[in-house]
C-alpha cells in the first residue's frame, strides 16, 4: 500500500444514457474497469464506488479494484463513501469519474505532479472552452425561451476534466458537512485554498449518451 489513493466514482443511475454506463462493454471491457485501470498510473491502491445494488456481484476483482464501496444518492455522497475506504498511509487522493474511462496516464501524473510541487491544495486538469458562451435566464413573464444576460469571456474559461488529486486531508475537510457539488475542486475553493489547472485532453470524453460510448469505442481503438 502507497501514499497515493485512488477513487472512481461509478455510483450513478445513468439516466440520460438509459442503462448503467459506467458497466456497459467498451472494446471487450466494462467501462469502469477502464477507468479503474488509468488509475494505476500513480495509485498505489484505487477504490471503486457503486452504486449498493451491485455488490453483490464483486466489483473490486470484475473491474481491478482492490476496495469495492457502495455510493450515495449524489456524486458528492459517493465521494465521501470513497474518502471513508482509503487506508490510513493515504496522503493523496485521486479522484476520478469511471464515465471518463479513456483518461491517458499523462493526465494523472500530471494533477499529482502539480500537487506535489506544493503551494496548492489541489489540481485538476481542463481544457479551453472552443464555443461562445453566454449566460441566460428566463424571460421577464417567465415563459417562452430564456433571455441573453451576458456574453462570457471564453479567454479566461475552461472545461474541467477528471482526474483530480488532492490531499486526503484537504478534501475531507472540504466535504465536512456533507455539501453537494459535481466537482470536488468547486468544495476545496469554498474553504479559500488555490486550486491548480494542468492541461487536459480533447478525447477525455465523458459518457452522456449511447454516441459518445460509440465514439469511445473508435478512440479506445486506436
Amino acid at each position: 500500500m502507497g501514499r497515493v489513493w485512488g477513487v472512481v466514482v461509478a455510483g450513478g443511475s445513468a439516466t440520460r444514457f438509459g442503462e448503467a454506463k459506467q458497466f456497459a462493454s467498451l472494446a471487450g471491457r466494462p467501462v469502469a474497469w477502464w477507468a479503474v485501470t488509468a488509475c494505476r498510473s500513480v495509485c498505489d491502491s484505487v477504490v471503486l464506488v457503486v452504486p449498493a445494488d451491485r455488490l453483490s456481484d464483486d466489483p473490486a476483482s470484475q473491474h481491478g479494484a482492490d476496495v469495492a464501496v457502495a455510493g450515495g444518492p449524489t456524486r458528492a455522497a459517493s465521494v465521501r463513501a470513497g474518502l471513508e475506504a482509503l487506508g490510513p498511509e493515504a496522503e493523496i487522493v485521486v479522484v476520478h469519474d469511471a464515465a471518463r474511462p479513456l483518461a491517458r496516464p499523462e493526465l494523472f501524473k500530471a494533477v499529482v505532479a502539480a500537487l506535489e510541487r506544493g503551494q496548492v491544495a489541489g489540481a485538476i486538469c481542463a481544457v479551453p472552452v472552443t464555443d461562445t458562451v453566454k449566460r441566460v435566464a428566463a424571460g421577464p413573464d417567465g415563459v417562452g425561451e430564456p433571455d441573453v444576460i451576458e456574453t462570457l469571456d471564453r479567454a479566461n474559461l475552461v472545461a474541467v476534466q477528471t482526474p483530480q488529486a488532492f490531499f486526503v486531508e484537504v478534501l475531507r475537510r472540504a466535504h465536512e458537512g456533507e455539501p453537494d457539488a459535481t466537482d470536488d475542486a468547486a468544495l476545496v475553493e469554498a474553504l479559500g485554498l488555490t486550486v491548480s489547472v494542468v492541461p487536459g485532453d480533447p478525447d477525455n470524453l465523458k459518457l452522456t449518451t449511447p454516441a459518445d460510448l460509440v465514439r469511445a469505442e473508435t478512440l479506445a481503438g486506436r
